[in-house]
């Protein structure tokens, strides 16, 4: 910064006799005019940039590479026979290639039926990388492999313990595949089919850093494990015991409740949906006629609720309690089960933050933003034709097509009632995620990113 010294000692000129002339006025009107430029110059705020192209990232044209966004990065993943190349990029401006890594997959069981695509989970220090249903956890900062296993290992709390579920089964209970008799299926942690349910559930917390298990678990029979909401790492499982609750660290049970049989009947499937743990009873037919809500810190009952017998259903509740009516989907209130609003026909619903996502279900284009309490719109969403995916806990990011393959995007603002035109990509492009932050597209042989603020 200039220092600019102001001469406080200098002598007053003599006071004119007549007004001096015009040039003075000119150069003095000058300097002045120079000075306020500079000085509201440096002072005025800049205007937020919107919408902002960073770069891109190559890929192999063609093979479609699966792409996640995860922790601020995005990852990459290409088949090489057994092996996976996965890169890390950082989303910078140019992005930059963080690391590549190239990890080989075991041997595949005939038996396994393949299942799942790429996905990637940050936890800490530590990448989480899934193709099917083996997980290869990866150093966050170098790339290099930690530990790997051929099932499934879900994040707790907290990042540094992870939740494996293994279904133990009878011998000689695996499928035929060639047979192709039907029936029910019941399936191993990799994959494997089996005819009958397994004889036994066991559960590992693992240590995500170094694959040492930390605590074990278990219940005869299938088992619903799920991740407790809260800050504090705990498993929520339902078994034929009941409901337990796990702190994450130590394996320890915490709590135990005994679930009571309704008309004769033991629950056979539950889920967590938002702050509840939901319990569902089946009738003989195999249909849904009854559901207990339970508090997943506590459980303690919150409410029960009839459930009228549906043979086919007509939209998807996410992250919600819902009652299907011929009229459209009823949202229920999470503390007492009664219902607060209804959905118009043909409408799926899907909670997010205080506010909930009304979408045509046959189109999937989104429709409303809506109040969760009350169902009065909040932001009208029509026009844009679809929202754009990624991590949860991102804002709303909307998508629409324009001529030539190029895309408009937007944010949705709940607190002003409007969808804030963010930009477009000049130019085209196809399947898109996004984070807090960055919208990433596939085009041709690379991946476009911009930076997006609302």
């Amino acid at each position: 910064m200039a220092l600019i010294e102001l001469d406080l000692t200098a002598q007053p000129e003599p006071a004119p006799s007549s007004p001096p002339p015009a040039h003075r006025y000119r150069i003095s009107g000058l300097i002045l005019a120079a000075v306020l430029v500079i000085a509201l110059g440096a002072s005025a705020p800049a205007e937020p940039v919107l919408w902002r192209y960073l770069g891109a990232v190559p890929v192999t044209r063609g093979l479609g590479e699966p792409f996640e966004l995860a922790g601020g990065r995005a990852y990459t993943m290409a088949e090489i026979g057994s092996g996976r190349d996965v890169t890390s990029w950082s989303l910078a401006e140019p992005p930059e290639q963080a690391w590549k890594t190239r990890y080989q997959l075991p041997e595949e069981n005939p038996d396994d039926l393949g299942y799942g695509g790429f996905h990637v989970d940050q936890a800490g220090d530590v990448v989480l990388t899934s193709h099917g249903p083996i997980t290869t956890v990866l150093d966050r900062h170098s790339g290099q492999t930690r530990w790997s296993v051929p099932m499934a290992v879900t994040p707790l709390a907290g990042g540094r313990i992870g939740l494996i579920q293994e279904p133990r089964f009878r011998p000689g209970t695996v499928y035929d595949q060639e047979s192709g008799d039907p029936g029910a299926l019941y399936f191993t942690a990799s994959g494997e089919p089996h005819v009958e349910p397994p004889a036994r559930t066991d559960l590992r917390g693992v240590d995500l850093y170094t694959g040492a298990t930390v605590w074990t678990a278990g219940a005869a029979g299938s088992v619903i494990a799920a991740t407790a909401p809260g800050d504090r790492p705990a498993v929520l499982l339902l078994s034929s015991d009941g409901l337990e609750r796990i702190d994450g660290v130590t394996g320890k049970v915490l709590r135990r409740t005994v679930l009571p049989e309704v008309d004769g009947r033991a629950p056979v499937s539950g889920e967590l949906v938002g702050d509840l743990m939901m319990i569902y009873y089946h009738n003989t037919d195999g249909y849904l006629t009854y559901e207990a809500a339970y508090s997943p810190e506590t459980l303690a009952p919150a409410w029960t609720r009839q459930v009228r017998q549906v043979l086919v259903q007509q939209a998807v509740c996410s992250g919600l309690s819902c009652a299907d009516a011929p009229a459209g989907l009823q949202v229920l209130d999470p503390a007492t089960g009664k219902p607060l609003w209804q959905a118009p026909a043909g409408i799926d619903v899907a909670l997010y933050g205080d506010y909930v996502l009304e979408t045509e279900n046959q189109s999937g284009e989104p429709v409303r933003l809506v109040d969760l309490s009350t169902g009065a719109t909040r932001v009208d969403l029509r026009g844009w034709r679809a929202q754009v995916p990624g991590p949860p806990g991102r804002p709303i990011v909307l998508r629409r097509g324009l001529d030539g393959g190029v895309s408009a995007f937007g944010l949705v603002d709940p607190d002003r009632g409007t969808v804030q035109v963010l930009g477009t990509t000049g130019m085209p492009i196809s399947d898109c995620s996004s984070d807090t932050r960055r919208v990433v597209c596939r085009a041709d042989d690379s991946l476009r990113i911009w930076a997006y603020r609302g």
